[in-house]
């Protein structure tokens, strides 16, 4: 990551541990993928009966090419939400 905007030159991470913050906003961005997985592969599973075991490790799977979209993404929510509600 960039240590400066080169646009506008904020600086992204102020201090360190600055982006911890943003480990809420990747839970918030998750969630609502994670489960709508689940509730995609639940709602089929009865046609082929899979255990809910079988269900959550295929959830991972296709969850896991995600995390580094959901992990930049909750960064920049991250950046919106101190700079809306932070500091200057």
């Amino acid at each position: 990551m960039n240590e400066r905007c080169p646009q506008c030159g904020l600086t992204f991470e102020r201090e360190p541990g600055y982006f911890t913050g943003a480990m809420y906003a990747s839970y918030l961005l998750a969630l609502p993928l994670v489960f709508a997985i689940f509730l995609i592969l639940w709602a089929f599973s009865s046609k082929t009966l899979l255990a809910v075991e079988a269900m959550v490790l295929i959830t991972a799977l296709i969850y896991l090419p995600l995390v580094p979209i959901v992990f930049r993404y909750s960064r920049v929510l991250w950046l919106y939400f101190d700079w809306r509600f932070g500091r200057r």
